[in-house]
């Protein structure tokens, strides 16, 4: 049973999602389906092992009623964020909960067959220290570091992904491991596990990452936002004001040229500092480096003068910084903050919060797993 939802049960599983045990009497009255409907999804749901009972309410005469509740290690779901050079697979129960998770460096370029080999491997390895078979996997939820078209789980035109694109993902890991796969853009599933788990109340939100690349989540309305084609967020190559830098992507000026944790590496390395990646430039941030602190936050500035024109278009009310890059801290959110709020109208910005992310570095893989059980529940 990989869809939660078979046989209409997902309007009552949803209603135990939140852990508190019900009676058959509270799942009717909290969702107006008639006693013989609530029973007969309670009961194919206990079969499938998704509710179990939870002792008995408080008797008010006769039997005391039996309350039930959601089993979140029923099934399991395998959550991979492959990013441009590294890959994280995580096993997380139903409610995005992770188990246990492996990282490991990983070459974007290497092609997807190398790369969906090692994703498979890790959740083999993953399943099997847990005593689980591919059997118990609700589902797969991957997140790719470019344009993915969701409906088919197909890269679309990534630029910095060779030999991938229109390459079926979703195929070949289902062939693998015998389960439904979800495929989306990296940043799309980080903006869903950050809004899932930390902002579920805010209907108006933009994760920005800032890393090897830089890429924006759209929150609109409490859904996800992905456009027509999947490209929705890719502020990464909007061209930034009067630079001429050549992107990866064969334009120039590009934002993620300019100010990505690469980016920045480079303009290290021209001024005789040691930097390789993100990470790096983080390290040297934190150790005090003026060069590298001043790098950062013209960065932030950088990207700050781009994510104005999103908020004049989107109207968020939080914009939540994440990626390897965002661990620089102040310096970079005191140069996105400084061109925000410098070009953006008040009325946009007088309740604006521009913050870090509070679940980094698992949101991507929170995200990647909310996906799968989203769409197993039909949501």
């Amino acid at each position: 049973m990989t869809d939660l939802g078979t046989a209409g049960a997902g309007a009552v599983l949803r209603l135990l999602l939140d852990g508190h045990p019900r009676t058959r009497a509270e799942l009717i009255d909290l969702s107006g389906l008639a006693r013989s409907t609530v029973t007969g999804r309670i009961e194919s749901l206990v079969a499938a092992g998704l509710v179990v009972p939870s002792g008995e309410a408080a008797s008010t005469g006769g039997r005391p009623p039996a309350r039930f509740r959601f089993n979140p290690t029923a099934r399991l779901i395998l959550a991979a964020d492959v990013g441009a050079t590294h890959l994280s697979v995580a096993l997380t129960d139903l409610t995005g909960v992770i188990l246990d998770q492996s990282s490991t460096p990983l070459n974007i370029a290497e092609g997807p067959q190398i790369v969906l080999a090692a994703v498979a491997r890790a959740g083999r390895e993953l399943l099997s220290a847990a005593g689980r078979s591919t059997a118990d996997l609700a589902g797969i939820g991957v997140g790719l570091p470019g344009p993915v078209d969701h409906r088919t789980g197909r890269p679309n035109h990534p630029p910095i992904m060779p030999g991938w694109d229109s390459y079926d993902v979703a195929g070949h890991l289902t062939a693998d491991l015998a389960a439904p796969v979800l495929v989306d853009n990296d940043v799309n599933i980080m903006a869903l596990g950050e809004h899932t788990t930390e902002y579920a109340d805010v209907e108006h939100l933009l994760f920005v990452k800032v890393a090897t690349g830089i890429g924006a989540g759209v929150i609109s309305g409490g859904r996800l936002h992905r456009g027509a084609q999947g490209a929705a967020g890719d502020i990464g190559h909007i061209q930034s004001p009067a630079r001429t830098e050549p992107c990866r992507c064969g334009n120039t000026g590009c934002l993620e040229a300019v100010a990505s944790g690469a980016a920045i590496a480079e303009q290290l390395r021209a001024a005789g500092i040691d930097a390789a990646t993100s990470l790096d430039v983080v390290a040297l941030v934190r150790a005090g480096d003026t060069t590298a602190t001043q790098a950062v936050r013209q960065a932030g500035r950088e990207i700050g003068t781009v994510l104005a024109a999103c908020v004049s278009l989107l109207n968020p009310s939080v914009i939540v910084v994440g990626g390897s890059l965002s661990q620089a801290g102040d310096a970079l959110l005191a140069g996105l903050r400084e061109s925000i709020y410098a070009r953006s109208l008040p009325l946009a910005t007088t309740e604006l919060v521009v913050t870090s992310s509070r679940s980094t570095p698992d949101s991507a893989l929170r995200g990647a797993a909310t996906l799968v059980l989203h769409h197993a529940l039909g949501w």
